[in-house]
């Protein structure tokens, strides 16, 4: 998440302006009850940042008068007996929305200040063999359609954020092998339809959206693996997400797990996405997806019906996930792998082998195994992950949205 402009106008030999000092503590308010986990008091705020009371009961009025908290049921104060007011996050007033665009689908989630999910739509549908130019005004005009849904139901949507599947240079361009996109400044067009525009709009890698919507208190380091077409992954340490020097870190589909292999989109030999990706593994299977839906679709339900061909496909998946997984936990040292994309449907039968795999390739297995398991959050969370990512700097920055 990054730093809100208060906390860096008070970096290391910088005057701390009035202005800045009281943005600073805003954000710092603010953070106290979004981590809090439940109701809590200004006498608990002052005390968790070390502020007086009064000028943590003034930062409060501010937030509440902003519609960013709200007041809940008395509480009882720690060790005086008497009742406090308590204080949450407004769940009706602000919000972010996610945008993601897929090889085989477009999907939009809006989320309130809580995180919790306020509406959530999938436009199934290969996006191949159409102009960027199409493919970003179905995708805008599914953006302004939940804007007007989220708006109609009293939310204040704070910014969107968008998901690729590729690489994002300079915070707005993409290239997409998968999609034929090349250099495709993705922000402009979306900016063409005018319910977007006037949005704060960002942009990254689908498999970090997703893999930010999967943190949680228990689950701080962990590698995701989200599958489609392509297939990509997050990089989590500590709960922070790992970019990389340039924000390109996780290209895990275009590590070679056979170098004697098909040619990638990429231009090289053998990539993970070649052998693994939905598209070789459908093929493998000898299936014909249904026109319109996504290929996990046709996979699930043949795997479902204990389809022979199908069983077999996937098996040589999770074995070549496990080549490319396994040199990744090796560098990273991480030990529980979440499995994104279509992958999370297609759990029951990757996991068990390549959990196998892994357990064998793992210089520490016999110390402790790895833990392999489906996302939480679905098919579906890199829009979450991104409404979410909205949130957080709606939080980091509260003093934008305050009309002081």
């Amino acid at each position: 998440m990054p730093a809100s402009r208060s906390a860096t106008s008070l970096g290391p030999g910088l005057p701390a302006r009035q202005q800045s000092l009281r943005d600073h503590n805003l954000a710092l308010a603010l953070r106290v009850v979004s981590d809090a986990g439940g109701p809590v008091s200004r006498a608990q705020i002052a005390g968790a940042t070390g502020l007086t009371r009064a000028t943590a009961s003034t930062l409060v009025e501010l937030l509440l008068a902003g519609g960013l908290l709200t007041e809940t049921a008395l509480l009882t104060a720690p060790g005086s007996g008497r009742p406090a007011v308590g204080l949450a996050l407004a769940p009706g007033g602000f919000g972010g929305l996610g945008l993601e665009v897929n090889v085989d689908y477009l999907a939009v989630t809006v989320v309130d200040l809580t995180g919790e999910v306020v509406l959530r739509e999938v436009l199934d549908g290969d996006q191949r063999g159409r102009s960027p130019d199409v493919v970003l005004k179905a995708a805008a005009r599914l953006a302004a359609s939940a804007l007007a849904t989220a708006h109609g139901r009293g939310l204040r949507v704070a910014g969107t954020a968008v998901s690729v599947p590729g690489l994002v240079r300079d915070g707005r361009h993409v290239r997409a092998p998968n999609l034929g996109w090349y250099a495709v400044d993705v922000l402009a067009a979306l900016r063409r339809n005018p319910s977007v525009a006037a949005l704060d709009l960002s942009i990254d890698n689908e498999a970090n959206d997703a893999a930010r919507s999967e943190v949680t208190a228990e689950l701080r380091s962990f590698l995701f693996v989200s599958g489609e077409i392509g297939v990509g992954a997050g990089i989590v340490l500590d709960g922070v997400l790992f970019r990389g020097t340039r924000g390109w870190a996780g290209e895990l589909g275009h590590v070679s797990v056979d170098p004697a292999g098909p040619r990638c989109r990429c231009g090289a030999q053998g990539c993970l996405e070649v052998v693994a990706g939905l598209e070789a593994v459908t093929r493998a299977a000898g299936l014909t997806p249904t026109q319109g839906l996504p290929h996990g679709v046709a996979l699930t339900a043949a795997a479902e019906a204990g389809d022979g061909a199908t069983l077999a496909a996937l098996e040589a998946a999770a074995r070549a996930l496990a080549t490319a997984i396994g040199g990744a936990l090796h560098l990273l040292d991480v030990g529980t792998v979440v499995l994104g994309g279509a992958y999370a449907r297609l759990a029951p039968w990757l996991v068990p082998t390549l959990s196998r795999c892994l357990q064998e390739r793992l210089l520490w297995s016999s110390w402790e195994g790895p833990i392999v398991r489906p996302a939480a959050q679905g098919a579906e969370a890199a829009s979450l992950g991104g409404a979410r990512s909205v949130v957080a700097r709606l939080l980091s920055e509260p003093e934008r949205w305050l009309v002081t």
